[in-house]
């Protein structure tokens, strides 16, 4: 335990309760603001929803968009080896859950290596064909349902499918495979957990991923395919390969950040469409020539991933704060993203912002998300359809889940027009 919290004042805007997190975003955002203006590196009570007794005494909240890419360029102080995520968690949890998001450098910069050698140009071709028959399909469907859960319907069908589908992953089991991503990132609500235990929930959904994903390494390796578990499993640097323990882990990985981001962000990115219609029809203005910069405000607007967290390996200070070495940063990218010091009316969904510096993939550095440009495909693939076939769809509000990672939706009901 960290005893130089003990001296420390814990700052009047907290944003530790779960109840805080049960606010929309919107409201979060005022107690952001208030510590942008007045307490950019603020000290806070440790978030609530741990399973286990906090070990801290509190975290250093990192609001400011200039101090959230200082940490995240900066791994040799802001180290991620110690997990990611604020709740305490036990060690061999985090070993399992997190892959290379749980590593700093050599270990880190070698598994990344070797996973992105799997994406080979033949790979990543397959895979954007796939995305683009899957969202025409997925629309088609879409059309033929009628009035529906968008959620149910639309956005979480794509994650899915295409993550499942470019892995390789036997058609039968990919249901259970989302369903477990779901309990890894949203064991504290009360709807998934369906009376069970929040410990229960995680360790069911983890023991499902892994074992699915070892399975499936150890099947590819005696009967390869063209597929990426097949790369996976072959993928070769200075003659080292992936275990299949790294394999396991690195499904676990991208089921939960595959999924649950970009269904997330497809989910949100409709609700804002269908708000600011005036921004629905610039881009149908100009479908082709203004949906990549559209597609940099959908996920700043969003930030599906709302806070990291790093632990300190040294004695440090940040804007005139003492950090000690072991202490916790966390960083709020849903802050940074709001940030009026960086982006001009932040409050306002503009689909033609230019320039857009978000940190909604990360603030830089060696953690950015490497998945960053399989979500923007999926995003252009699937509004390409749904702005252009559904040109009158329209939703309500949605409901979300409690939670302080993941900003994520359980439902959100749809209406053709």
């Amino acid at each position: 335990m960290v005893a130089t919290g003990e001296q420390r004042t814990y700052s009047s805007v907290s944003v530790s309760p779960l109840s805080f997190w049960a606010t929309t975003a919107e409201e979060r955002e005022e107690s952001f603001r208030l510590l942008r203006e007045h307490d950019p590196v603020s000290w806070q009570h440790p978030l609530e929803g741990s399973l286990m007794p906090p070990q801290q005494q509190g975290i250093w909240a990192v609001v400011r968009h200039e101090d959230i890419v200082y940490v995240s360029k900066n791994p040799e102080i802001f180290s991620s080896a110690q997990g990611v995520q604020q709740e305490e968690v036990p060690g061999d949890i985090l070993a399992a859950a997190e892959s290379f998001l749980g590593m700093d450098a050599p270990e880190h910069s070698r598994l990344r290596r070797l996973v992105s050698a799997a994406f080979t140009p033949k790979q990543v071709a397959k895979i954007e064909d796939q995305i683009k028959n899957q969202a025409e399909q997925i629309v088609d469907d879409l059309l033929a349902t009628g009035d529906c859960d968008f959620v149910e319907q639309v956005s979480k069908r794509l994650p899915m499918w295409t993550i499942y589908e470019m892995m390789g992953l036997d058609p039968a089991k990919r249901e259970a495979a989302a369903a477990a991503a779901d309990g890894m990132v949203s064991w504290a609500d009360e709807d998934v957990a369906a009376g069970r235990e929040p410990g229960q929930v995680l360790n069911e959904s983890l023991v499902t991923l892994l074992s699915t994903g070892m399975e499936f390494a150890e099947h590819r390796r005696k009967n390869p395919a063209n597929d990426l578990m097949t790369n996976l499993v072959q993928a070769e640097i200075d003659g080292e390969k992936l275990t299949d323990e790294e394999i396991g882990a690195f499904f676990v990985l991208l089921s939960v950040a595959g999924n649950d981001t970009t269904r997330n962000t497809i989910t949100l990115t409709m609700k804002a469409l269908c708000d600011f219609p005036e921004q629905r029809d610039l881009l149908l203005e100009d479908f082709e020539g203004r949906i990549d910069t559209a597609i940099e405000e959908f996920v700043r607007w969003v930030t599906p991933v709302m806070t990291f967290r790093r632990t300190v390996t040294q004695d440090t200070e940040l804007r005139g704060r003492q950090i000690s070495a072991g202490e916790w940063v966390v960083m709020f990218y849903s802050s940074g993203n709001r940030d009026e010091s960086v982006f001009t009316d932040p409050h306002r969904f503009d689909v033609t912002r230019r320039p857009n510096p978000h940190v909604a993939f990360g603030g830089g550095g060696p953690h950015f998300c490497l998945g960053n440009m399989l979500a923007k495909t999926q995003l252009r693939a699937i509004f390409d359809q749904l702005l252009h076939r559904a040109p009158k769809l329209e939703v309500g509000e949605p409901s979300y889940l409690v939670g302080n990672f993941v900003r994520g939706v359980k439902s959100m009901p749809c209406r053709l027009g």
